[in-house]
This record gives C-alpha cells, sequence and structure tokens, in this order.
C-alpha cells in the first residue's frame, strides 16, 4: 500500500489552534494592531497574517505572526508568542529560519507573555538576540500593542 511521504493534510499536527486563550489573545492583538498601520494608516509596507505557513504544501513553519512582503513575496518579520517552556525553543526556531535564508526572513521576535519580555534577533546578530520589542524595519515598537 502507498504511504505518502508527507503528513496528511486532515490531520492537524500543528498546537496552534490548542494554544492557551492568553496565546491567541496576544496573536490578535498583534494582528490587529498592525493590521491598523498596514491597512488603514499605511504606515507599514508588510501585511500581517496570523499562524500563515511560510510557504505553499507541507511541511513549512507557522510563525504565530508574519510580516509579508507583497512586492518582493517574501515573509521579513516573524513573531512568536511563547510561555517560559517554549521561550528558548522558538527563539532558536526564529534564528534558524533567519539564518538559514529560507524564506527572506530578516527579523524575528520571541514574545514571552508570562513574563511580559520580547527578544529581537535580526539577521546576521551572530546568534545572539537582544531585549528589544522595537523593530527598525517597520520604525514600530510591538510592546504597546499588547
Amino acid at each position: 500500500m502507498y504511504e505518502p511521504s508527507f503528513p496528511s493534510p486532515f490531520v492537524v499536527h500543528d498546537d496552534g489552534t490548542n494554544s492557551p486563550l492568553a496565546h491567541q489573545i496576544v496573536i490578535s492583538k498583534l494582528t490587529i494592531e498592525l493590521g491598523v498601520l498596514y491597512y488603514h494608516r499605511r504606515a507599514i509596507s508588510l501585511m500581517p497574517l496570523p499562524e500563515t505557513p511560510l510557504g505553499e504544501g507541507p511541511g513549512h513553519q507557522v510563525p504565530d505572526v508574519l510580516l509579508f512582503d507583497n512586492e518582493a513575496q517574501l515573509t521579513r518579520i516573524v513573531i512568536e508568542v511563547a510561555q517560559p517552556r517554549s521561550a528558548n525553543r522558538d527563539l532558536h526556531k526564529i534564528i534558524n529560519l533567519i539564518e538559514d535564508d529560507d524564506y527572506g526572513i530578516l527579523e524575528g521576535f520571541v514574545y514571552n507573555y508570562y513574563s511580559g519580555e520580547w527578544l529581537r534577533y535580526c539577521k546576521g546578530d551572530g546568534g545572539v538576540a537582544t531585549g528589544s520589542s522595537f523593530s527598525p524595519l517597520m520604525n514600530v515598537d510591538l510592546g504597546p500593542m499588547i
């Protein structure tokens, strides 16, 4: 019998939909606030999308929020919403996504919704994140949006 080499599209493997309410609220707030800046004020050039795969087809990472450059057709910023047990794993995932350069991502953030701590990583930072919620790519501070 033939066994597909990728997971069935009808089986959910991402826990995003099973995330705690506080996690989903942060995603919602970020998406709404960034959406106002993109769609209404036209203050940023990157389109915010919640829980969207980085590529088409199976096997692509699904960040909590991504900011997409429609002109270049590339994801430029990713944001992961974390809690203490997943923050380090999410940070390593973001660093790898940026440094591997498979998707054109230039900047990534991890927000710990328990502690309120932000970590920012930018392409070329040598694997070291800084404690910041400010995005120089958009000239926007994400912190007040939560």
